[in-house]
Order: C-alpha cells, then sequence, then structure tokens
C-alpha cells in the first residue's frame, strides 16, 4: 500500500473520531464506546480498519479482515466500505479497494469478497466499475439470541 491519504486506525481515539463517518453505514451503532469494544473484539479475529484522510479527518473508510475456507481458499473479506456523503465521487472507495487489492495480493490471497444489500444499486454499480462481480447469493437468518 503506497497511498499516503491511507491509513490502518489503530487508537481508541482514533476510532472514537471515525464514529460519526463508520454510522452513515451502521446508523445502529450508537456508542462510541460500543464501538470501540466490538472493533477490539473484531480485532481478535483479525478485523483492521483502513482510513482515507484528508486535512486530517477520515473521509473514507475500510474494515477488512484475512479469511480462509474451502471455497475461495485464502481472502479478504472486506466488511465495511463507507465513503462520506459529501465526498462521493472524489475516488476514495476506488482508493480503498485498490489498497485492499494490493494488500490481499502481498498476503498471498486468492480473492477479495464483500457483501452489499440486494437494494444497494449504487454500491453495485460502483463495485462492477471496481471490477468485483456477482459471484453468490448470501443468505441470512436473523437468530433469537442477543448478540453483542
Amino acid at each position: 500500500m503506497t497511498d499516503p491519504d491511507l491509513n490502518h486506525i489503530d487508537t481508541d481515539a482514533d476510532l472514537r473520531a471515525c464514529l460519526p463517518l463508520m454510522r452513515q453505514l451502521r446508523p445502529h451503532l450508537a456508542h462510541a464506546e460500543d464501538f470501540v469494544a466490538r472493533i477490539d473484539r473484531m480485532r481478535g479475529q483479525g478485523y483492521r480498519l483502513l482510513a482515507g484522510i484528508d486535512a486530517g479527518q477520515a473521509v473514507a473508510l475500510a474494515g477488512y479482515r484475512f479469511q480462509e475456507n474451502l471455497i475461495y481458499g485464502r481472502f479478504v473479506y472486506v466488511d465495511d466500505l463507507i465513503v462520506d456523503d459529501t465526498r462521493r465521487g472524489g475516488r476514495w472507495g476506488a482508493r480503498l479497494l485498490s489498497a485492499l487489492d494490493d494488500i490481499a495480493r502481498q498476503a498471498g490471497c486468492a480473492k477479495l469478497v464483500l457483501d452489499t444489500g440486494l437494494a444497494n444499486s449504487l454500491a453495485q454499480r460502483f463495485y462492477f466499475r471496481q471490477g468485483l462481480l456477482s459471484t453468490a447469493l448470501h443468505f441470512s437468518k436473523n437468530l433469537d439470541a442477543v448478540t453483542a
């Protein structure tokens, strides 16, 4: 990764500063301490948060982790990808995905994988323009158990 405007977010203070931006994608994340605690738990599973920084402020975020399964082998899964509503069209999302491509290749990954909502046609158009293809249909089921 050689883009000087992209940095990993590693401190709790920097995470708290990223919460308003992350809430544009994940509005249910209401409290900074809960957000930081979730990220801390996810870091135990290899989660990293890469930020596009402009004038000292995060304007785009990509949360990702390395995974391995029998379908893909070793791959990078992108949990979160958000560009500030006011900064869309400025190539921040493309820069983040390009950096994640580099990170994945350097780690010997076979694929970069992400999910998006079926109704999120704007994101889908963006992903197609970035060379991602729709190769599967993701299924999920809500369970009655309370999750952290």
